[in-house]
């Protein structure tokens, strides 16, 4: 019997006979999906819309008696929505191309995460942090699934979207989309936050050379089950589908190389893991076998990555690497030699081997660089747009618009090229009539369209002129150019303004669109959109790109424009201009901000204040990102207007929260901890949530350093931060009479969400602030755990040590958002010794040893350089050296735990003496020895090692022993300086092992 059946009949035969003791929907649901895909052998699959409408209905919210929304609740209807939603996803084999192509990101996203949950992957726990080869290997599978996922999703979101054409306005669906679209940039957003964890999972899964299993139905059948009826087969290392591990490595390879292409933009080193990895994809689908591969690669798409990798990474095939003009153009623009670019595209007008894609893109690069300010690539552009027009003539093509661009203001040097290069791409002796047609047809027009009679002379006299064209075409081109010279001198006016070019309806709308969407020139923007609405009336040219995207607080100002040209320059310019702050390039930003408020002043006082606040929070990004970096001070003038800002009254101006938040964030970043404290306006702290919280930490921060801490400011931050970790409880009567507690995670009890607080918090960088705001959730992680557990920091005295509702307080969330502090303080210093045993303290009280004593070992280098000197008592208190014992004792490195033991202001003799008795030990052992200071210690291991007769370790602990400097008469000066040698030498060697 096959898998499949298998999967069918185990699953038709659980299924009840009668209506379980569930609504009758959930039942028909599953009874349609079972027979209808289940029980009927079909090669179809089952659509895979199912899987939206499953969980559409599992994640629908509810409505209390009160008429508030209320999340879905998690009832056994909705489990059994999200496990069909499951089993469909397994019928398809967990093909992540097939899911991909029919399902949103906001979907697969919650699909896959179902899977975790159901995988039983820890919640709040990093991938990275976990050791694939120690899980079950459904579980293990899992985790690959979604960040396989989460990689090929960060990929194809930089590809470019064709824009679809928008229908007649609905506004439900508007809505709908708009909200989808949000969502999944958010997702997006958190991905690639999380990509270097995804990659080095995936990069780990490489290494486990073992073959894995992903969840089937008769799987998820059984996990769905009671736990007192499951066996213990899922845990098993044969339970549901088997993907070997050649498989795994092919398409984790593949997915890393198409993840290290894309980073290759930026870091052209990357091209070389990209390289490897796409080259070791080919080995594996040749030693396997395309059709053996459960999960399918495009090969074409693969064979593309694998050439394109050969072009940007160096080559110790140097023949090969020659024989390739793809390579040569890539050196050739790398080190600036344009000229041979133009000789290879004149060579390759004869052999036409280079693909028309390329040979446009090369010349969209060269036009970048041009408009970056330099002039002398214009000429380079223009013989490179030359060379492509005459490939495009001569394979039956359209003339790019590109060229009759260039050729406005024709001359002498350009015409004398123009006939090079059609010289020498075709060859008159060989090539066909239909070849010499298109070529006459090309020049003939090229001379119609000439205005100088001069140069119509220089194409009419030329050999190859002559050659393609008869006499009598001849004669009758020279009439047609007589018949309209005289009206050509009348036309002496010279094309010197914008809108004296006329719209010509034989340019390709596409074209100019394609212009439209690369350019960052605001000038050239707005040349754009009036020959663009000069050819069609009935486009809206702000819907040409995906990408542009407006907040909606100013879409709906910019759409009411009546004018539909100004409309499209303000929405473009602005949208332009956002997409320069992302990606930060700051220098185009100021160019499209500063158009778009000389276009707004005049006719819009409400856009003009729209516009002074973004160039504000662009003037606040250029200087954190520039001169703030190196720490010099914003100039007196920015701060004033970052004053302004916050206390600014102008009605119905619509305002973007992120500008209040980065200017508070800026004002505590430089210690503007006067102005937050004392001056802010009453008013704007109650109404404005980010002020509010910005006047607590500087008025706590502000109190610190004195020699008493006043707790009241930090009691007054501490209810504040209580009060938006806390959770919203509802009590909620079942059909069974009993009554349930219901949580809500993100509640808007505080002042703000938990995840826009965390996301405030991260755009500080003052230590002081950061140091107070991560002190303030430790000891609220600190209040409910138990002593065990508890996590040490710097100024945690100051905060209250109770809360009056614990049950209030979301727990889990607060642990979480401890971590992610954690981590980006360190971002911000990485030697900052405080934090670094917050981060210790973190692992250790998550049972992760060794990644515990690599963070106490740091914590204790960066203080003494590198343990050179003595490490701070207040670093290395008895707390955290007990916890250094603790984790040496449980990676069973006992002889560790000994020497640990004499680091304690009371030697701890006992807990010595039991882990020198132990003999299965995982450390160097009597290595160790040459670092005991303590005498009794020595003693015991004398004594010891002479009880089981181990001669030899009895010897180097006596030799340990007899040094003179540990002799019980020596001063104590000679005793500390012997104990800080061997602490020193020891610890040194700790950090080897464990860094």
């Amino acid at each position: 019997m096959s898998a499949e059946a298998a999967d069918r009949e185990a699953a038709t035969s659980s299924r009840p006979c009668t209506p379980p003791q569930t609504s009758w929907f959930e039942f028909l649901l599953e009874e349609a999906l079972l027979e209808q895909h289940l029980q009927k052998p079909s090669p179809d699959p089952p659509p895979v819309q199912l899987i939206v409408q499953f969980l559409e209905q599992a994640s629908k919210p509810s409505v209390n008696e009160q008429n508030q929304v209320q999340p879905p609740p998690d009832n056994k209807r909705n489990r059994i929505l999200k496990l069909l939603a499951l089993k469909v996803a397994a019928h398809l084999k967990w093909d992540l191309d097939v899911l991909e192509k029919s399902l949103s990101v906001p979907v697969l996203n919650m699909l896959l995460n179902e899977l975790l949950c159901i995988s039983k992957v820890p919640p709040g726990t990093k991938h990275v942090d976990v050791d694939l080869s120690s899980l079950p290997p459904t579980t293990a599978m899992a985790i690959l699934l979604y960040n396989r996922w989460a990689i090929r999703t960060i990929v194809q979101s930089s590809f470019p979207v064709k824009q679809v054409k928008p229908g007649p306005p609905q506004l439900n669906v508007m809505n709908q989309m708009q909200q989808e679209k949000e969502l999944t940039e958010n997702i997006l957003k958190v991905l690639k936050e999380q990509a270097a964890d995804s990659i080095l999972v995936l990069e780990g899964a490489l290494k486990l050379n073992k073959d894995l299993y992903v969840h089937t139905i008769r799987t998820l059948d059984l996990l769905a089950m009671e736990p007192g009826m499951v066996n213990g087969e899922t845990e098993s290392s044969t339970a549901g589908l088997k993907i070997s591990a050649e498989e795994i490595q092919c398409q984790v390879c593949y997915d890393l190389g198409a993840i290290y292409f894309q980073q290759g933009s930026t870091n052209a080193a990357v091209h070389e893991n990209a390289k490897e990895k796409f080259f070791k994809t080919k080995e594996l689908i040749a030693k396997n076998g395309s059709s053996s591969l459960h999960f399918t690669i495009d090969e074409e798409r693969l064979a593309g990555y694998c050439q394109a990798c050969g072009v940007l990474t160096s080559s110790s095939d140097d023949a090969s690497q020659q024989a390739s003009p793809y390579s040569q153009i890539h050196s050739c623009m790398k080190s600036g030699n344009y000229q041979d670019v133009v000789k290879i595209f004149l060579e390759d007008n004869v052999t036409l081997s280079l693909p028309v894609q390329f040979r446009q893109s090369v010349l969209r690069e060269l036009f970048q660089k041009a408009q970056q300010g330099n002039d002398a690539l214009d000429e380079v552009c223009f013989k490179v747009c030359v060379c492509n027009t005459v490939c495009d003539v001569l394979q039956g093509r359209t003339i790019d618009i590109q060229f009759c661009q260039l050729f406005l203001k024709p001359s002498k040097e350009k015409i004398d090229f123009l006939l090079e290069v059609c010289s020498r791409s075709i060859n008159l002796e060989d090539a066909s009539e239909a070849l010499k047609r298109k070529m006459a047809a090309f020049l003939k027009n090229l001379c119609l369209g000439l205005e100088d009679l001069q140069l119509v002379f220089m194409i009419s006299s030329h050999e190859l002129f002559i050659k393609l064209l008869k006499d009598d075409e001849r004669k009758l081109l020279i009439d047609q150019m007589r018949k309209r010279s005289p009206r050509i001198n009348l036309c002496t006016k010279p094309v010197t303004s914008f809108y004296d070019i006329p719209a010509s309806a034989s340019v390709n709308i596409g074209q100019l669109e394609h212009q439209l969407i690369l350019s960052v020139d605001p000038w050239r923007i707005r040349q754009i959109l009036i020959e663009l609405h000069g050819m069609t009336s009935e486009r809206q040219f702000w819907t040409v790109s995906n990408k542009w995207e407006v907040p909606n607080v100013y879409g709906n100002v910019i759409l009411g424009i009546k004018d539909s040209l100004t409309r499209d320059l303000v929405y473009i310019l602005m949208a332009k201009g956002l997409h320069c702050c992302t990606i930060k390039d700051f220098v185009h930003a100021k160019q499209l901000f500063a158009a778009c408020l000389e276009l707004v002043t005049e006719f819009s006082p409400k856009l003009r204040q729209v516009m002074l606040n973004e160039m504000l929070l662009l003037d606040i990004y250029t200087h954190e990102a520039g001169a703030g970096v190196s720490g010099e001070r914003p100039p007196s003038d920015l701060i004033s207007r970052v004053r302004g800002y916050l206390e600014m009254r102008v009605p119905d101006i619509p305002l973007r929260q992120v500008i209040a938040e980065e200017c508070v964030a800026f004002l505590l970043n430089w210690c503007e901890n006067e102005y937050l404290t004392m001056q802010v306006p009453l008013p704007l702290v109650q109404t404005n949530p980010y002020v509010k919280l910005g006047q607590l930490l500087a008025a706590t921060c502000k109190e610190l350093p004195g020699p008493k801490e006043s707790r009241r400011t930090a009691k007054d931050l501490w209810e504040v931060v209580v009060q938006i970790c806390s959770v919203s409880n509802q009590h909620k009567r079942g059909n069974d009479g009993r009554v349930s507690l219901i949580k809500h995670r993100e509640s808007t009890l505080g002042i703000m969400y938990r995840s826009e607080l965390l996301s405030f918090i991260k755009k500080l960088r003052e230590p002081l602030v950061l140091t107070t705001i991560l002190s303030l959730f430790v000891k609220l992680h600190n209040v409910r755990e138990d002593i065990v557990n508890d996590i040490a920091a710097e100024h945690i005295s100051i905060w209250p040590s109770s809360i009056p509702n614990l049950q209030s307080v979301d727990f889990e969330a607060v642990a979480v958002t401890v971590k992610e502090l954690v981590s980006y303080a360190l971002t911000i210093n990485a030697n900052n010794h405080f934090w670094l045993i917050i981060q210790a303290d973190i692992y250790f009280a998550t049972n992760q040893y060794s990644a515990a004593l690599h963070y106490y070992l740091q914590a204790g280098a960066v203080c003494s350089d590198f343990f050179n000197k003595m490490v701070p008592p207040d670093v290395y208190t008895d707390q955290v050296i007990k916890r250094m014992i603790k984790c040496c004792s449980l990676l069973n490195c006992h002889t560790q735990v000994a020497i640990l033991c004499q680091f304690l202001r009371e030697v701890d003799y006992k807990t010595a003496f039991k882990a020198l008795q132990e003999q299965n030990s995982h450390d160097a052992m009597d290595s160790y020895y040459e670092y005991i200071w303590d005498v009794t210690i020595l003693e015991y291991l004398t004594y010891l090692h002479h009880k089981r007769g181990e001669t030899d370790k009895r010897q180097i602990a006596i030799k340990a022993i007899g040094q003179t400097e540990l002799n019980a008469s020596n001063p104590e000066e000679v005793l500390q300086l012997a104990a800080q040698r061997r602490k020193k030498k020891f610890l040194q060697a700790m950090a080897k092992l464990y860094f």
